[in-house]
């Protein structure tokens, strides 16, 4: 499945994910370079192949469950050293149709700005617990975040 961010503006994409949601820590990904979605791919509609960075960013996403979060800052540390939060913000803004968008989230618990209602829904329908379902709608981070899964050495 492909954003169509780079079409609509709108990343959200309803669905499971085309990924298996298990981590790659050793330079191969699931993913191909192009995140198809209904014959289409995101190279076709001027968004570049997704680079290494992009993929593990993506596996990331995959890997968070349902009811949990991970901020932008969070995916960065957790692959260590290399682009900070703001390009995982990229990747998100690019691909993010592709995973669970709506897990990935700023510091301060609220969603992607615009897509608020969007990801309220897929909160509640997950459970994620919140702070608050009324604008601004905020994720308790303290409770919704997820640390991620120990890497393969």
């Amino acid at each position: 499945m492909t954003s169509d961010l780079a079409r609509d503006g709108d990343p959200a994409r309803e669905g499971d994910s085309a990924h298996g949601g298990e981590l790659a820590h050793d330079g191969d990904s699931a993913h191909d370079g192009e995140l198809a979605h209904d014959g289409d791919s995101a190279h076709d509609r001027g968004a570049p192949p997704a680079d290494d960075f992009a993929s593990l960013v993506l596996d990331v996403v995959d890997s968070i469950p349902a009811g949990r979060v991970m901020s932008y800052g969070d995916i960065a540390e957790y692959l260590g050293a290399g682009p900070g939060p703001r390009q995982v913000g990229r990747v998100l803004a690019v691909y993010g149709g592709a995973v669970a968008w709506w897990r990935v989230i700023h510091s301060d618990g609220t969603p992607a700005p615009g897509h608020e209602s969007r990801a309220l829904e897929h909160y509640l329908a997950e459970g994620t617990p919140l702070r608050s379902a009324r604008p601004p709608v905020r994720v308790d981070m303290r409770r919704a975040r997820w640390p991620g899964i120990a890497r393969r050495p």
